[in-house]
This record gives structure tokens, sequence and C-alpha cells, in this order.
């Protein structure tokens, strides 16, 4: 079955069609199109024919979506001209020009080709591009005109946007004029053609809205985007420049997901030159340190379009300095300079001999950061996001950065005078709580456990509730990371710099005070490389806290089961990744003083760091083990659906093995960029599919399609093959972790895999008959797994 996804009219790729017949795609010098008749694209996705917008009694021709009931056209042939009454014709002239003729026989519209062919064909494409191709050539890669190149107020996948050098075609969008009139409105969007280029909106002559400039992963003005944010439509007359949505066949209407602007602060130069703009602060503009409102009335009257002066000139001394931005929107581009060779520090030096820079900052931020990206004059149309944005570095004259830093001496001077003063009362006081709150959490955490060890020092710092707030704005909504059955994570910065996430017990977690007590206790003990550190935890009054590491990257599913993101994750990371929580689960099972089954191995919970090595986290459901023990029993199944071994989901029983397991779902996850829970070929599972595929000897077609080019063939049927050993249903027939290292290190033959669990109906007489889980219990598990994470 052909399967295609398409992009709606409103800018975003959200449906797909399947199982289209053939259609007559094409025009040609022999077969001309007339007023009511249609060409569709050879997978039925779009039409091409004429219309009549809204009330308008004009004729226009245009390209649609075929299969949508609300007519949502995408290109606009005679936007401008449109043709009275139904008697348009589209046809290839003589010298196999593309040409619109109304009644009279006159030309409405042409495309004005340069080329001629032998045989000309006019054919609509299925991802919506009209095509002037020769019919001697089967290429539709080639052709001698194409509507891409000419489009109207909608972005579609496979457009190009911005100038082509060579001929000096530039592509933009603008918008219609009413919803009755699709000619050329106020509005257009494309690319403004300089060395760090933008992506800019224009209302009129006036710049209206600015993405900001590509840095490798993002626009610097729209971090809510990643690298497939320009599939938007320009709107006509209304507030909102473009928008986002997706077509809902429920409610036969398209539902809205994003505008653009969005905020105050999306307004071009809002705040003036040297001045950024800050939502969730008032006034939202704000002068740079070093510069002062140039008109300090109209400042306080919120007209803030003079922006800010220095309030002392640069001098260009070599002693010049410059002043760190971070999270920012980098200025407006037009006088702006790309060297893409010279690292970070070599920038600086260059801007340093450059007396008109201004500012710099990396060009490319992909990896550890490369590429040089130079201001020359004011720098304008900045803002400052809460956790986004990228770094700039303002140069600043050193008797300005001297007052800085002699204000700061100051401030030191007076606050240590007064620590000392206060030093040994604070260090009374702190001792005697934090003595109080240990021994409080040793007390809770012995009532109630079933196998950890509350005698235990737990040996971990104490941070104050205060110092925590502050550090993420109060868990300030736009400091959340994600939430999950423990309660919210917040991103935090501590007042050394140091980047925290903090995770805070929520007072309607179904799972939270057991699991709290337990990763202190269990984490505060565990050091490798491949599990995410603690640094410590908060607990004042209601409240309870674990501090983090911070991982920037964030989890391994935001970047698998992400169509763009994906394609930053190589095979040789994605291996890295796959070894890494290996080694990190067999020091977990073996190497560590404590045996512990995680019992939440998922995506989700395997964060990634600046290099992108994986650390396991969240040990709110792990279990110690003492001595020989192996296996235990429960009849509180906890955790995620997909990842559960069937002896866990099932009977409540969990050992080593059940990790392993899990182990082998998120193998095939991050091999395939597939999620285990959806339904694939044959509506198989993830597990089913592959395998299927293995029996069938087509382990390869498994791999996630960016990872083609990157791939070792060898090396990931030998993955797909672990991960199969590790599904299988018996837990005696899995491998442990170390052995699960071994194979993932070297060549040596591996055994062949048995059918994995949850592909058979399982035996109710298998297993452990004294599990103690009833019908009843059965039930509530289920419902459980129904609402797990």
């Amino acid at each position: 079955m052909d399967v295609r996804c398409v992009l709606l009219a409103t800018g975003s790729l959200v449906l797909c069609f399947s199982g289209f017949a053939a259609a007559v795609d094409t025009v040609d010098a022999s077969q001309p199109l007339s007023d009511g008749e249609t060409i569709a694209s050879s997978g039925g996705t779009f039409e091409l024919g004429f219309f009549s917008p809204g009330s308008s009694r004009g004729r226009y021709l245009g390209i649609w979506y075929k299969n949508i009931p609300l007519r949502t056209v995408v290109w606009v042939a005679n936007r401008s001209n449109p043709i009275n009454g139904s008697s348009g014709t589209l046809m290839i002239n003589s010298t196999g020009n593309i040409v619109l003729l109304s009644h009279n026989s006159s030309v409405v519209w042409s495309a004005n080709t340069t080329e001629q062919a032998e045989n000309p064909v006019l054919q609509l494409l299925d991802n919506g591009n009209l095509v002037l191709r020769d019919g001697k050539n089967d290429s539709l890669d080639t052709h001698l005109w194409q509507s891409f190149d000419y489009p109207t107020d909608t972005f579609l996948p496979e457009m190009k946007l911005g100038w082509d050098l060579k001929t000096g075609l530039n592509r933009q969008l603008s918008s219609w004029k009413s919803p009755d009139d699709p000619s050329p409105g106020d509005f257009t969007w494309g690319m403004a053609n300089r060395d760090f280029p933008d992506i800019v909106a224009w209302k009129g002559s006036d710049k209206y809205f600015r993405t900001g400039p590509w840095n490798g992963l993002r626009f610097s003005g729209a971090p809510q985007q990643g690298s497939n944010s320009i599939f938007w439509t320009v709107l006509n007359q209304t507030n909102y420049l473009w928008e986002r949505s997706a077509w809902s066949e429920a409610t036969q209407s398209w539902r809205l997901f994003l505008t653009v602007p969005k905020d105050y602060c999306d307004t071009y130069g809002i705040c003036g030159a040297y001045s950024k703009c800050i939502t969730n602060q008032l006034p939202y503009c704000q002068c740079l340190k070093g510069f002062t409102p140039e008109n300090q009335d109209q400042w306080n009257s919120t007209d803030w379009s003079q922006g800010c002066v220095r309030n002392e000139p640069l001098n260009c001394s070599i002693s010049d300095g410059f002043v760190k931005y971070p999270n920012m929107k980098l200025p407006d581009t037009t006088h702006c300079l790309v060297d893409s060779t010279l690292s970070l520090d070599n920038c600086r030096t260059k801007c340093l001999d450059n007396c008109s820079c201004t500012a710099y900052a990396n060009s490319d931020i992909r990896g550890r950061g490369s590429g040089c990206a130079m201001w020359f004059g004011d720098l304008i149309d900045m803002r400052q996001y809460p956790d986004a944005g990228q770094v700039l570095y303002l140069r600043m004259p050193a008797s300005e950065i001297g007052k800085s830093n002699s204000k700061v001496w100051i401030v030191l001077v007076v606050v240590s005078a007064i620590a000392i003063a206060i030093a040994m009362l604070v260090a009374i006081c702190y001792a005697h709580r934090r003595r109080k709150n240990f021994r409080e959490l040793a007390e809770n955490i012995s009532e109630g456990q079933e196998s950890e060890h509350p005698d235990d020092d737990l040996d971990l710092p104490l941070f104050d509730l205060h110092a925590i707030a502050e550090s993420t704005n109060n868990f300030s909504m736009r400091n959340k990371l994600g939430e999950g059955g423990f309660g919210p994570v917040y991103k935090g910065i501590l007042v050394d710099g140091r980047e925290i996430a903090v995770k805070r017990l929520s007072s309607s977690s179904r799972q939270g005070l057991r699991e709290f007590k337990n990763e202190v206790i269990l984490i505060a003990k565990l050091q490798h490389r491949n599990l995410v550190k603690l640094l410590g935890c908060c607990i004042q009054g209601d409240e309870k806290m674990l501090i983090y590491e911070y991982m920037p990257n964030k989890s391994l599913d935001a970047f698998i089961f992400d169509k763009e993101r994906s394609k930053l994750l190589d095979w040789h990371k994605r291996f890295n990744i796959i070894c890494g929580v290996a080694r990190g689960l067999l020091y977990l099972h073996q190497d560590s003083r404590l045996r512990i089954i995680h019992r939440d191995l998922k995506a989700s919970n395997v964060l990634l760091d600046n290099e992108m090595n994986p650390k396991i986290s969240d040990f709110g459901m792990a279990r110690i083990f003492g001595g020989d023990e192996t296996e235990g029993n429960t009849n509180r199944v906890v955790g995620t659906y997909g990842y559960m071994a069937p002896e866990y989901a099932i009977d409540g029983l969990f050992s080593v093995k059940s990790d392993v397991f899990s182990f082998g779902i998120l193998v095939l996850e991050t091999l395939s960029g597939k999620r285990n829970r959806g339904l694939y070929h044959s509506n198989h599972s993830l597990v089913g599919h592959a395998w299927e595929l293995y029996q069938a000897g087509k382990s390869s077609e498994l791999i996630d399609s960016c990872l083609v080019e990157t791939s070792d063939l060898s090396q990931v049927l030998r993955c797909v093959h672990i991960g199969l050993l590790c599904l299988q249903e018996h837990p005696e027939d899995r491998p442990s972790m170390s052995s699960v290292v071994t194979m993932l290190s070297s060549d040596n033959s591996l055994a062949v895999p048995q059918q994995p669990g949850f592909l058979v109906e399982r035996n109710p007489h298998r297993g452990n008959s004294s599990s103690g889980v009833d019908s009843s219990v059965v039930n509530e598990i289920t419902f459980t797994l129904l609402e797990a994470r």
C-alpha cells in the first residue's frame, strides 16, 4: 500500500493518505485543461483546476488538497489577474510555454519558460509541485519550469525558500489580500540575502518579524522550533503572520498548533538598539548593562523604539573586553559577517582587531560550536529567553567592565563583613538542621521499606529550599523540563553557576513518598559514568526534592522518536548509547556494592549529556537485593507499558532478567526510531515486526531510514540479534548484562533467539503460582498499566 504524508495548507506535516488509485496527472500540447476539468497527482494527494475563492466571481487556476473536504488552496497561478466567467483554458502553446487563456484567447498568465522541449508535458506531482518537463525524459528531477520556484502563500515539503544565486531567483511567500482575493497582500516572507541569513517577514516595506539566524540546530529567535520549523503558511489580514495547524478528521476542521508572532517580544525591533526584550519581566524592554535609554522620557512612557546608548563610547582599545549574554535571540544580521573556519576564541581575537566590530557569536552551535559571526554597528531586535537562544558576546570598553568589577568588589567586601559576623551562628543552625533532617529522613525510610538498608550513612548534601526556589525562578513553568509519576522536574541554575535538575515530590503523586525515599538512599551509593549523578536533596516541611546534575540534551526519546532531531544521532552515537546503557545496567546488576533492579528502564529514563553519552535515571521504582538474591515478586506492579517483561507484568515476578527484557526493547527502539507501543507491518508491535524481519533474514529493514548512510550493517544486524536474545519469553533464556556487554564488544557467534515474549499466549500455570495475584489484583494491575508513565 502506498502511504503518503502531506503538509497541510496551513503549514504542518500532519495528514497521511494511503491506497489511492492512479489518476490522470498531466497536460500535454494535444490535450489542454478547461474550466470544469481537473487533474490529480498520481498518489491522489493534490488536484489542479479552476476555482473561485470565497464570494469572488473571478476564476483562478490553483492547486489544492484533493481529499480534504474543506478546500485548502496551496498555489495560485493567476493570483493577480482573475478570469471572468468559466471559459479559462490551461494549455501548452506551440513554443512549449505554459499559458492560461481567457474566453477571448487573451493570455492572463504565462510561465515564461526560456527553454523549449521537444515533447513538453505539464505534470502535477504528489508533493504539490507543478512541473514542465520533456516527455522524452522519464526523470522527474529534470524540469524546465516548476511552481515550487514561484510559491504563493504556502510552504510545502521539498520547497526551497530564498535566493538562487546562479539565476537571481528569489523564492518568497506573500499573503492573500483577503479570503476572496488571492492577489499579494501586505505580508511577505523570505530569506534575507546576506552573509548570515535570517528568514524575515515584511509588512509592506517594513520588517515585521525575524526568526534569528540559523545556527545549525534551529533559528536563534524561534527556539520552540526544531529543524522542521519552516513549514508555515502566511496568513492574510490578521495580527498573525503565519500559523501551524493540523487537519482533524473528527471535527472536519483545522486545529491550530502555533502562530507567529507568538508574543510581544516577537515584534521586530520593539526595544530599539542595545536593548533586550524579556516577556516574563516588566518592563519588557531593558537596556543592556553599560547602556542607558537614549530618550528617558519616552522610555518611561513605554515607547522603547529609540533604544539605548553606551554610557562610555568605544575607543578601540586593546583593553576592550566582552560581556557574555546567554540565551539570546541574535541581533539583526544586516551588518554581519561570517567566517565558518574560525573557532570561538579566534573569533574574539578577530573582533577585537576590528574597531567596527561590536559583538560576536558562534555561527554553528552543533557539537562544541564552531564558526564565527561578527556584528558591525548597532545591535537591534534582541530578546532573552529563560532557557533557549544562543550566547552573544558584546564588546565593552575596559572602563565599563572595570566599573562592574569595582561594584562587585564593594558588594563582596560588605557581604563578607556581614558573613563573618554571622558565620558561626549560621554554621551551628545548619549543622543542627542537617542532623535533624537526616534523622527524620532515615526514620521515614526505615518505615515500611521492603529491602533497603536504612542504617547506612547517607552522606548526601542538603540544599536550602529558598536557594532551590531561586534557582528555578520559583518553579516557573518556563523552567519545567517535564513530569513523571514522581512529580514535576525543573531546570535550575545555582549561584555558583552549576546547572541542576530538580525533581519535586508532588503532593498528589500516587507514587511519591516511597519512591522518593527509595531514590535518596539508592542513588547516594551509586557512582558510574552511565548513571545520572545525584547532587543532593532538599527536605523542608512538606517539600521533598532531589537535586541532579542537569543533562542539556534531555532524554533519548526526544531524539529517536522525532523525525528531525533523530538525524542528529548517527549510527556511531546510537551504538555508543546502547553500549553505555548496557554498561550502566551491568554496574547496577553486578558491579555495585548493591544488586539493583531498575524496573523502569525506557528511552525517557535515559538522559544524554553534552557529548550524547547516556546516563540511566529515575530510580524511584528500583529494588535492592542483598547477598545471592536475584529475583522477587510483588503485588504492586509498577513501570511502563511496552517495556515490562511478561513474567513481571502478568505474574509480578521481577529479576535482573526483567531489566534485560526492557533493555532489549530499548535496543530495538534506538535502532528503528519507532516506539514499541505502535503497530507496524502486519499489525505487529515493534518487537513482532523485528521478529518477523529476523525470521525472513531482513533485519536490516528495521533500521531508521536516517541511519542508512552512517550505519555499519554487520554491527546493526548484531544489535538486532542481541535485542531479540534479550526479549525471549522465558527469563532463563535471556543473557545476563555481562554477556550482553561482551556480545556488543566482540564478533563471537551468537545463540539463536527464541520467540519473544508477548507474541504468544502465556500459560497461566507457568511461573510462580504462589505470587498471590488473584483476579481482582490482576484487574488492578491492568488499570495501573493503562495509566503508566
